[in-house]
């Protein structure tokens, strides 16, 4: 892999990229010499886009490498001293700024639900508060857009799908970042060349309809293509009439062309019109044609809803080539990852903190805190998540009962399980001490974690609703301080 920072400046320092009142609030902070106070902060989000069963994570690694820049120069200092607002001893405070603090994560990869802590921060709370829009930005695109991707991933039954958004993505670093995410969620590779330069996705592409209509004629444009790619010869066949010119045309290039010099053809593609009809069509073609290895791509405004009808209606696609709906996540654009301050130190001890709101989603869950994942030994499948004090420990060589958080009274004794934590420490006062997992073994857990779940939690309408509890615990906790501040 090539260093991302070698020809794109991936590693630039975003310090200054928060929101203005992460500033107004630090000199504030320090005007009342309260800079030194533990805070702890969760990240989390409130709801599965697209009413899914599940979202995944994504987006560690480029968390831990704006952590590590975190600074402050002489131009942003002078930022801060125009705005007039802001006290000379915070000025000096940036200047001589070290962020300190710990951060625990859950890896890349990971299927989460709403609630769950995704990203943990502890530290002074000048250094906690700041991250909080970086954090935000972060997580929440890629996981946005992974969560998307395995939607589309899963319609497709096992024919590989290529991210082909770039073009359409919200920006620069969405398109790349964004093909990462895609990847690591089971996409085959990206139109994206810069995330095959830096992140070694592999690239794909064909050619554009201005290939073919550049030339006299549509054979000679594919005849012109094939002698330059005989061995990776893949024509795309709508750009006047897909079943009278463009199939016609290409079975005569791969003849005279690609298997006369020794290869077989790669494929064909179609852009547009009746999917369904046209590539039943077009299989019939090339199998009469003596091409039967012949692969059918298809794209088209293409998302998991239309993948799946195609299929249904008897299709023959061999790749999907998505674009604006998957880079975009079109159906539902916003993740809504939110960071809540849960908890302070007085004195090395830990006080729970909690948001209250009329809106019941919105209320948060206090203290310093684990998720356990539990699964069956049996089967391998994921159980139930259940959300702990960091403390605690599920000793999974005993039972264990779990309980609906609002519904008490749905009980379960678990026996046959095993326990794990899915929060881990990547950074120790402010030193990254976490291996980030190469993009591949990522993408290996991402569907490992993913075939762990019922198959009615992946449904893509009315999904069975996966089983996050807190531990008896915790839940003790949360009700306590609902009865102080709601009286």
């Amino acid at each position: 892999m090539i260093p991302l920072k070698d020809t794109w400046n991936a590693r630039q320092n975003y310090t200054m990229l928060a929101d203005f009142y992460e500033f107004t609030m630090a000199n504030g902070y320090l005007q009342n010499n309260m800079q030194d106070k533990i805070a702890y902060f969760d990240m989390f989000f409130r709801k599965v886009p697209d009413n899914g069963g599940f979202a995944i994570m994504v987006g560690t690694e480029q968390l831990i490498e704006y952590i590590k820049n975190l600074k402050f120069d002489d131009e942003d200092i002078e930022y801060f001293r125009s705005k007039k607002i802001f006290s000379e001893d915070f000025l000096d405070y940036l200047k001589n700024f070290k962020f300190t603090c710990d951060v625990w994560a859950m890896p890349e990869g990971t299927p989460i639900f709403p609630g769950e802590p995704m990203v943990i921060v502890r530290g002074p709370i000048i250094q906690a508060q700041l991250v909080e829009t970086m954090i935000l930005l972060t997580v929440n695109h890629q996981s946005l857009i992974a969560t998307k991707a395995n939607r589309i991933v899963r319609a497709a039954k096992g024919a590989p799908v290529m991210e082909f958004g770039t073009r359409r993505a919200h920006g620069y670093h969405s398109a790349i970042f964004g093909a990462r995410a895609a990847y690591i969620a089971g996409c085959a590779g990206s139109a994206c060349t810069m995330a095959d330069r830096h992140y070694e996705i592999p690239a794909m592409g064909t050619m554009a309809h201005s290939w073919i209509q550049t030339f006299p004629s549509e054979y000679e444009a594919f005849k012109a293509y094939a002698e330059v790619y005989p061995d990776n010869c893949t024509l795309l066949v709508d750009t006047y009439n897909v079943l009278k010119s463009g199939m016609p045309n290409a079975i005569r290039v791969f003849n005279e062309v690609v298997v006369k010099k020794g290869y077989r053809p790669k494929g064909v593609r179609i852009d547009s019109g009746d999917i369904a009809y046209l590539s039943r069509k077009m299989r019939k073609m090339l199998d009469e044609a003596g091409f039967p290895d012949c692969k059918i791509i298809v794209s088209n405004s293409l998302d998991e809803y239309i993948i799946q009808d195609i299929i249904n209606q008897g299709a023959k696609v061999d790749v999907f080539g998505v674009g604006e709906r998957l880079i975009t996540s079109k159906s539902e654009p916003v993740f809504g990852g939110v960071y809540k301050l849960v908890a302070i130190e007085e004195n090395g001890k830990i006080i729970p903190k909690i948001k209250l709101s009329e809106d019941v989603g919105k209320i948060t869950i206090p203290g310093f805190k684990q998720v356990y994942r539990l699964y069956s030994r049996e089967t391998g499948e994921a159980i139930a998540d259940v959300i702990t004090k960091f403390h605690e420990e599920i000793d999974d060589t005993k039972p264990y009962t779990i309980f609906d958080p609002v519904h008490t009274w749905k009980r379960k004794t678990l026996t046959d399980f095993k326990a794990k934590k899915l929060l881990v420490k990547i950074f120790e006062n402010g030193k990254c001490i976490y291996r980030s997992p190469s993009l591949e073994e990522i993408r290996k857990y991402c569907k490992e974690q993913v075939d762990t779940l019922w198959d009615e939690v992946k449904r893509f309408e009315n999904p069975h609703k996966y089983y996050v509890d807190l531990s008896q615990e915790l839940w003790d906790e949360r009700q306590m301080l609902l009865n102080e501040y709601s009286n």
